[in-house]
């Protein structure tokens, strides 16, 4: 663990620049937006909310699995099971609980203002996979901080999940479109790009599908996952309609207040 952050920005760093990369080779669609002034808001969010989290949030979630592991806290903690299937129990877990913590974000309203920030990229590409309003990443962390400390998950599973997590959230947001056989393949265990396009359409039906960052059977298996939408990936509208002023709502200062304000823009 003592080399967890080279791991974290490694893998981080890696993802991203394959994924920009491929996108500028390739790109699925066409930005509505001039790409410099969404990066600029998006990856900005990112130091803000990086920023935010350190000040608000001081521990860290192995930082949290170490001391629990030490003080024997938590379920897994307390059981005699191999460390093997701790891990992976603590994996599906985990990324159960980040299904439905975005499920919640969908469906409860005080918690969909902040999530709007997310969806009101008129865009969808690798950068918006990092598009989060501060408060919601702290809420987040949060969340997984409650999780872990509860489940006892040890500090190598949390390390793995977190760098999966965030590599998921690269991927699958990438404006890019893989060969058709390799994507048909692929959906049937992961969320793909084609799938989570769906997740950013503008029909609230669409949008209230497809909540998973990585694997695809917890869409399945609580009814959320949709295999199309109403028009083609090439036409698919994407955004939300209340936000119709593409160029102001990709603005840095619009993204920070966009949870506070009613009218439309």
């Amino acid at each position: 663990m003592t080399n967890e952050v080279y791991w974290r920005l490694g893998c981080f760093f890696s993802i991203l620049i394959i994924m920009m990369l491929l996108e500028w080779q390739k790109p699925a669609r066409k930005s509505p937006v001039k790409a410099s002034t969404r990066w600029f808001a998006n990856f900005s969010l990112v130091l803000i909310s990086s920023v935010a989290a350190r000040l608000i949030v001081p521990i860290g979630l192995t930082a949290l699995a170490i001391y629990n592991t030490e003080q024997g806290i938590g379920l897994f903690n307390l059981l005699a099971l191999p460390m093997w299937l701790v891990i992976i129990l603590s994996f599906l877990l985990l990324d159960m609980l980040i299904y439905w913590q975005h499920r919640l974000f969908h469906q409860v309203p005080l918690l969909w203002r902040l999530h709007k920030v997310h969806h009101a990229d008129p865009h969808v590409d690798t950068s918006t996979g990092l598009r989060f309003h501060p408060i919601e990443i702290v809420l987040s962390i949060l969340i997984k901080l409650t999780v872990i400390t509860i489940l006892g998950v040890p500090a190598l599973a949390v390390l793995v999940f977190e760098i999966v997590l965030n590599g998921f959230a690269l991927f699958n947001h990438a404006n890019i479109r893989l060969p058709k056989r390799l994507e048909h393949l692929l959906r049937l265990l992961i969320i793909t790009q084609q799938l989570h396009r769906i997740h950013h359409s503008q029909r609230p039906d669409e949008t209230n599908s497809n909540y998973g960052f990585s694997v695809v059977w917890w869409d399945k298996v609580f009814k959320s996952y949709k295999k199309a939408a109403t028009l083609t990936d090439d036409n698919l509208n994407i955004g939300l309609k209340e936000f119709r002023r593409v160029n102001e709502n990709s603005r840095l200062w619009t993204l920070l207040k966009i949870p506070f304000i009613k009218k439309q823009i």
